[in-house]
């Protein structure tokens, strides 16, 4: 079996969509994602904690809206404390990342590389079949009424003689855990951390997204080179 990949990333906000144009004037829609700069709070290792990953703080916060056991950890890093706190799986050693590090979106990211994007997923309440999972509801004669919009029959009473699990029924749509793979970065923008991906990506505006690189194009960056002892 091959050993499972866990390539690099960092956690963003996302601010919506725009579109830019090529070298040849064709118009390409593009997600614009403010991309950190993220804060090391811990690193974990695989033989202390049984696996690889970096925790990383987003947006800073003031240190007075922060409660006694969330500053202790904060501390730790010196860096203050932050609104948004997400772990990023990865290889911590080849990386070279430390505790303390502020990382910045071209510091991981590059133009023409493809990323994935995981984020939650737009909440649309309790909606029904038609809307969430696009059935075509019932004929609209035939001698129907007011059930237009209505599954039909989900089971029989002979046999099985019960409702079979994943049919599709009206419940609670969206706000999920949602990562769309393979998504190009357009182009990246450093001074102004922000990073433009082409096509959609999960969320509302302003919803916090987790950024990594793709894992089915991945490769491995060189490892960044041990710190000189001052």
């Amino acid at each position: 079996m091959s050993e499972k990949v866990y390539p690099e990333g960092l956690v963003g906000r996302k601010i919506g969509m725009t579109q830019v144009f090529t070298a040849e004037g064709q118009a390409q829609p593009v997600t614009v994602v403010e991309i950190g700069p993220c804060c090391v709070l811990d690193v974990k290792q695989s033989n202390t904690h049984g696996y690889n990953a970096v925790q990383l703080g987003f947006m800073e916060k003031k240190p007075q809206r922060v409660n006694r056991a969330e500053m202790g950890h904060f501390k730790r890093a010196g860096k203050g404390a932050f609104y948004h706190v997400k772990e990023i799986r990865c290889d911590v050693e080849r990386l070279g990342w430390t505790m303390g590090d502020e990382l910045k979106v071209a510091d991981v990211f590059a133009e023409g590389e493809f990323v994935d994007v995981t984020g939650q997923s737009i909440g649309r309440g309790f909606s029904g079949v038609v809307r969430k999972f696009r059935v075509r509801g019932q004929p609209a004669t035939r001698g129907t009424h007011e059930k237009r919009r209505n599954i039909g029959a989900i089971g029989c009473r002979k046999f099985p003689g019960r409702v079979l699990k994943n049919q599709k029924m009206p419940g609670h749509h969206g706000d999920k855990r949602v990562t769309i793979q393979n998504l190009r970065v357009v182009g990246v923008r450093a001074e102004d951390n922000l990073l433009l991906v082409k096509g959609a990506i999960p969320g509302a505006k302003g919803s916090v997204v987790t950024v990594c690189k793709a894992v089915k194009r991945y490769t491995p960056a060189e490892p960044k080179p041990a710190k000189e002892a001052a």
